[in-house]
């Protein structure tokens, strides 16, 4: 059984961030999803790589960031997926799949040849379901969350 989607949500479009006022709303949901549960600072839901990288990100009708992802360019023509984040009222409605959809083409777009991700561990089936495979059991964030290096060919 596969859970409702939202009544909108074929007009939910997929956006890059094209200014500060969407990438503060964009680490706000960071914050709120991967950092508070963990008693985690605002801080560690970015780095000094916004601006160089694509964000991207789907709002409600009010401008609210319901779910949210970034791509990096790394070395060797590889990205990396970093900071997804749904909303917990929006997780299992296809919100993670569309970013991680749109990112994957904005990577060839751009020339990458393959992605690479840290998933935690309650994410792992749903990037393998999205075609990543794990390439190794990598770190434990903070002691708690286990992660796995994943990777993707484009």
């Amino acid at each position: 059984m596969y859970p409702a989607l939202p009544l909108n949500f074929y007009l939910m479009e997929v956006k890059q961030a094209s200014n500060k006022k969407e990438i503060e709303a964009i680490i706000d949901l960071r914050d709120k999803i991967l950092r508070k549960p963990w008693d985690q600072t605002r801080d560690t839901a970015t780095d000094s790589l916004e601006e160089v990288s694509i964000n991207a990100f789907i709002s409600d009708e009010t401008g609210i960031v319901l779910a949210c992802g970034r791509l990096q360019e790394n070395e060797n023509k590889t990205g990396q997926i970093r900071f997804m984040a749904v909303d917990n009222s929006q997780q299992g409605k296809g919100l993670g799949k569309k970013i991680v959809e749109f990112l994957e083409k904005k990577g060839k777009e751009i020339g990458l040849k393959k992605i690479e991700l840290q998933a935690r561990e309650n994410a792992v089936d749903f990037y393998k379901n999205a075609g990543y495979t794990i390439k190794e059991k990598s770190f434990l964030l903070w002691g708690i969350i286990q992660h796995y290096l994943m990777e993707k060919e484009l």
